[in-house]
């Protein structure tokens, strides 16, 4: 007899691997020989997941990705899993970021990338050169909340909305105690501590969702367009999800922006005010009722998603961010491609999605990902 699904799930290993490791050939290019902190070279043993539930077929060999950091922790939980069943395949990510992570696989230097926003139409152009008689597609496989973490001494609930964190963000509010946040948290014990606020100094996707949100929600109030790359002055940087996180937990009267799976470290992360009645938490199930909405925008195989940042429902946690990996329709490298195509199907499957709530992550929802999983198997 089948056991239930969320039985199954639960028999799913999350242990997360992360160590240095040879750089290979990849699916769409040639060799990196880059290196750095943070790669993940999964190549450990591990409890195996559910038998059937990773399709290893003809894959071998190893695998270059890189991108989004904001997915790391899934990506390690993943690997940890797929390369338990599939032995005779190494993968490596490198979190560097979305931007760097499209750069090198525009260059052919990866099998595919992580980017937390989708091509736009001249990368899509650029992929042609890569991705032989096709193109690059985007395949949604990670959602989640954007979580505004924070380090305020004596103060272990903080509500703010689109307007207050534009001011914050962008210098225009400078200390805890301002009037603006005072009103927003009438009970809160609120010091006269300096603001501290950090953003990224790579390029990122996280940035991107980040600032789209501010400017969809308060527009008044944040002039800067959506992008990669940081665009107000002032505040201070740091590299990557884990950076931020490192800084915030550091700095007293610290405030950032990550993933939700960096704040698990103890860090306090802030309600959001949105339309609805009650301000809303920074919870994988609060960012699936926004991403629930989300609609498919791309033409042909891609699979980019358009995301409401100004959800109305109760619940909905409005700063979410979808993480796609990116990977050519077509064209893609003989020798790699069964392995590149049974790690995306894995990650894409019911199992693959299931581990994600428990590492910090909103799985994406079921009609996409079915699209997904169909997509996946024609890329050739």
């Amino acid at each position: 007899m089948k056991l239930p699904r969320k039985t199954r799930l639960r028999a799913l290993s999350l242990g997360v691997v992360a160590v240095s490791g040879a750089l290979a050939l990849t699916a769409c290019g040639s060799d990196d020989t880059s290196d750095g902190p943070g790669n993940s070279d999964s190549s450990s043993k591990a409890a195996a997941p559910e038998a059937g539930s990773i399709d290893c077929a003809d894959a071998k060999g190893e695998l270059l990705a890189s991108g989004s950091s904001a997915q790391q922790n899934a990506i390690d939980a993943w690997v940890k899993n797929f390369t338990a069943a599939c032995k005779d395949v190494r993968i490596n990510y490198k979190p560097d970021g979305s931007g760097a992570g499209v750069t090198a696989f525009l260059q052919g230097q990866t099998a595919f990338a992580g980017s937390d926003s989708a091509l736009k139409p001249e990368e899509i152009a650029k992929s042609k050169e890569v991705c032989k008689d096709s193109q690059a597609i985007d395949l949604p496989m990670v959602g989640g909340p954007i979580a505004i973490g924070y380090n305020v001494p004596g103060v272990d609930h903080l509500v703010l909305d689109a307007k207050t964190l534009a001011h914050i963000f962008d210098g225009k509010i400078a200390k805890w105690d301002d009037a603006e946040i005072k009103a927003l948290n009438p009970d809160a014990k609120l010091p006269g501590t300096k603001i501290q606020a950090f953003h990224r100094s790579d390029e990122s996707g996280t940035t991107d969702n980040f600032t789209k949100y501010l400017k969809a929600v308060a527009p008044d109030d944040w002039k800067y367009e959506g992008g990669k790359a940081w665009q107000a002055k002032g505040g201070q940087s740091a590299s990557g999800s884990s950076g931020l996180a490192q800084q915030v937990k550091g700095t007293a009267g610290a405030i950032s922006y990550f993933e939700l799976s960096y704040a698990k470290g103890g860090i306090s992360t802030v309600d959001i005010k949105t339309k609805a009645a009650e301000p809303v938490k920074a919870t994988t199930e609060n960012a699936s009722k926004a991403i629930a909405a989300a609609k498919v925008v791309g033409t042909g195989k891609d699979l980019s998603l358009q995301l409401d940042y100004n959800p109305t429902a109760d619940g909905a946690y409005p700063i979410t961010l979808v993480t796609y990996e990116i990977a050519c329709e077509k064209g893609n490298k003989a020798a790699t491609l069964p392995a590149a195509k049974s790690f995306l199907n894995y990650i894409a499957s019911e199992d693959g999605q299931g581990i994600l709530a428990d590492a910090g992550y909103a799985p994406i929802p079921d009609e996409i990902a079915t699209k997904v999983r169909d997509t996946v198997k024609t890329l050739s």
